[in-house]
């Protein structure tokens, strides 16, 4: 079982690797989602979140965007997989995310990505998910 920390990473590029060690029939467990980046200006993520969770289908239903930052991030893996087959079905079970660290993890060794760190942005524009769920009603 991988156990990835969250905190300080770039959500694209670790829920790529998230997926592909999924896909491969690995468990994996992310924690501290609230504290994953997402790149871009704070306006236009804040803008862009509210305008997912405002779409409705047809005809209207209730929003199928959570306001929580552990099914976000699942939700952002799921993208990465090939959801309609049977192996990424499959690959999607062996995911689990948490906000913060749970007890059982706590003493356990958690991996940190060195190539998927906000640092390595060229600049300082990027925004927490903890912070947009809370901009779009989430109590996180």
């Amino acid at each position: 079982m991988k156990i990835y920390n969250g905190e300080g990473m770039i959500l694209g590029r670790l829920a790529a690797r998230v997926a592909k060690d999924a896909l491969l029939g690995e468990e994996v467990s992310v924690v501290n989602c609230e504290k994953i980046m997402i790149s871009g200006a704070k306006q236009v993520n804040f803008d862009r979140a509210t305008q997912k969770r405002g779409r409705y289908g047809h005809p209207h239903r209730s929003q199928t965007h959570s306001r929580l930052p552990d099914k976000w991030v699942r939700r952002t893996v799921r993208g990465m997989l090939p959801w309609k087959q049977a192996r990424g079905k499959e690959a999607y079970k062996l995911i689990r995310c948490y906000n913060g660290v749970p007890g059982e993890f706590a003493e356990k060794e958690l991996i940190t990505i060195k190539d998927s760190s906000v640092n390595k942005l060229p600049n300082l524009k990027y925004v927490s998910i903890g912070e947009i769920c809370r901009h779009i009603g989430g109590k996180v």
